[in-house]
């Protein structure tokens, strides 16, 4: 398993972390997604053999969040 940290330009409501956490956590291969609302931070824990970071980002982007860095 590898974890993986993005920063995210900004969340606006909780139903933001819903969101991103429901989207994430339905992917193949994630094991873990914590959002921290007040930092605007997403925290994934991921089987690096079945989906990579670039398409954690992707999907994060796709739903209106962009990801300002990653780490």
């Amino acid at each position: 398993m590898k974890t993986t940290k993005f920063q995210l330009e900004t969340l606006t409501c909780p139903s933001c972390i819903k969101k991103i956490e429901s989207n994430l956590g339905k992917m193949d291969g994630v094991d873990e997604v914590k959002v921290l609302f007040n930092s605007s931070k997403v925290k994934v824990q991921y089987d690096e053999a079945k989906v990579n970071k670039d398409q954690l980002e992707n999907t994060v982007t796709k739903l209106g969040y962009p990801v300002l860095s990653a780490s």
